[in-house]
């Protein structure tokens, strides 16, 4: 995790309600996960997938990092479904 100020976007708000997952976890995932992909094209600023376990619980933090406003921004969280992900949580099926 770049920063520790979070900023949730109001779809991340909703998708940790949705799917009991706490900010606790989500600065977790944030200092311990690996980042499985940079999107360095989004606006208005470069994204990355990081993975993490929350327990046995693998969780998906989509973040980007404000680096004047020492702020790191959370756009989704989920926890990945296994029949859209390869079982290392690390890559899409491509089926």
């Amino acid at each position: 995790m770049a920063y520790d100020q979070l900023i949730f976007r109001l779809h991340a708000i909703r998708r940790i309600f949705e799917r009991n997952i706490d900010e606790q976890d989500i600065r977790y995932v944030l200092e311990t996960g690996e980042v499985i992909a940079v999107y360095s094209d989004d606006l208005p600023y470069p994204s990355y997938l990081v993975l993490g376990y929350c327990g046995a619980r693998p969780v998906h933090v989509v973040a980007a990092d404000n680096h004047e406003g020492r702020q790191t921004i959370i756009i989704t969280v989920y926890e990945p479904n296994p029949a859209q992900w390869d079982p290392t949580f690390r890559r899409r099926n491509t089926q």
